[in-house]
């Protein structure tokens, strides 16, 4: 009740100060007008003015909702501390449409879920394939299925006609997660799409994540993907292993009420996932990612025709063996003792070449750092190490504070700029 108390209160504020700068500028304009006739001029100006305005109140709505949010949450987890462990929930939200190879995500589900009642599996339809509707509608009570309302054609620019198929997956997504935040009222949301295939300690990587996801505001999701997670790039005896990045991976990945509640007015009309990386929403926090990935795609088909999949995807590493993560201190995760430690770890790393690495010349038992200086040199030394070359809004990926750490034949290898780094270049993209 306090947060709509206060939404309507700012919400009001927002339109009459609107209002009150309407008339200033109106009268404004009308002793200019009087005074030299330069009405377009003037327009222009109320016009500009106007829009600036809402959206200054609009981020006060915004940051309010934020701070309301995070003074529930903390009040939620002081009186947590007596309340009875069991009553956490963690749901589950699976993004269906037309694969009914669905039922492979949600068996590997429903055989490593420690607790139904604290993991509620729900997947949400899109597409009213009959097919996959029936394979969910298999699974009983193991599993509840809500299905999206709005199957009307989506209006795209002409030259975006084959990409229709994202508008369709951002009007999803935005459905969906407006259902699991305000309909069913969860606090958290772990999202897995359809064509993925989880990892046996899938779920004890969410839960032994999830306090420090809730206490570090420098963080916004945890991720169970590493996008650089191929066979031969991953030290498969360390699966217990976790970075930050800035890279926003996906792929099964968890977020909190308070993210929605900033995102959800302002969500994208398609490209969800490069939006969301964007630095205007993005605003430098960063994710959580694993050494080994907790989750694997099969989907080779859908709306991005297999990109990557034959090069990549197929390649990566599932994690086959259980980490009692909810029994490790995690707290080296938290932005200042992992910064402090991880660029001096770095930074004091041997220097090697692209050669030596590949070629095994290296006396140096430890880590070691490959330095790149411009876009051309990093995606060189990448393409020929395997790993993923691309970038988005200037982030490579796995990328933090512009570093990307991989293994390459068991040894841990830092693929960094400078120290005097400045930051991303969007132009990279």
């Amino acid at each position: 009740m306090r947060l709509k108390r206060t939404n309507l209160i700012l919400g009001s504020f927002m339109v009459i100060w609107a209002l009150v700068l309407y008339f200033a500028f109106l009268t404004h304009l009308t002793n200019t007008n009087e005074n030299n006739g330069n009405v377009d001029k003037q327009i222009m100006m109320l016009e500009q003015g106007i829009s600036e305005q809402f959206k200054i109140n609009n981020d006060m709505i915004h940051d309010a909702r934020r701070f309301l949010e995070r003074k529930k949450t903390q009040g939620d987890a002081a009186a947590g501390k007596q309340k009875d462990f069991q009553d956490f929930k963690l749901p589950i939200l699976v993004f269906a449409c037309n694969r009914v190879s669905v039922s492979k995500c949600l068996d590997r589900l429903i055989q490593y879920r420690p607790d139904p009642d604290k993991f509620p599996i729900i997947v949400s339809q899109d597409c009213n394939h009959e097919e996959t509707t029936e394979t969910i509608k298999r699974y009983g009570s193991q599993v509840s299925l809500i299905q999206q309302p709005d199957q009307s054609d989506i209006q795209v620019p002409p030259k975006e006609k084959k990409f229709k198929g994202y508008f369709k997956i951002a009007r999803h997504y935005g459905w969906a997660l407006n259902q699991m935040f305000f309909n069913f009222n969860f606090s958290t949301v772990i999202v897995v799409e359809d064509d993925l295939e989880v990892a046996p300690d899938f779920f004890e990587y969410f839960l032994g994540t999830y306090h420090i996801l809730m206490r570090d505001a420098s963080l916004w999701c945890i991720s169970a993907w590493n996008d650089n997670g191929k066979e031969g790039l991953v030290n498969e005896d360390r699966p217990e292993l976790l970075y930050r990045t800035d890279f926003f991976p996906g792929l099964g990945w968890m977020l909190t009420k308070s993210l929605w509640l900033e995102l959800y007015t302002k969500w994208p009309r398609a490209y969800w996932d490069d939006w969301i990386r964007d630095p205007m929403q993005r605003k430098g926090r960063a994710c959580i990612r694993p050494e080994l990935s907790r989750t694997r795609t099969f989907g080779k088909t859908g709306v991005s025709n297999g990109m990557f999949y034959e090069k990549h995807l197929k390649y990566i590493k599932l994690n086959e063996k259980f980490v009692p993560f909810t029994k490790m201190n995690l707290s080296y995760l938290t932005k200042d003792a992992y910064d402090k430690d991880f660029i001096r770890d770095v930074y004091q790393s041997v220097i090697v070449s692209y050669q030596e690495l590949k070629d095994g010349k290296i006396a140096h038992d430890g880590p070691v750092r490959i330095i790149y200086r411009t876009k051309e040199e990093y995606k060189l030394i990448t393409k020929k190490l395997g790993l993923m070359d691309d970038f988005k809004s200037g982030v490579p990926r796995t990328a933090y504070k512009g570093i990307v750490t991989f293994h390459y034949n068991g040894r841990m290898v830092h693929l960094a700029p400078n120290l005097n780094w400045k930051g991303y270049d969007i132009t990279w993209s």
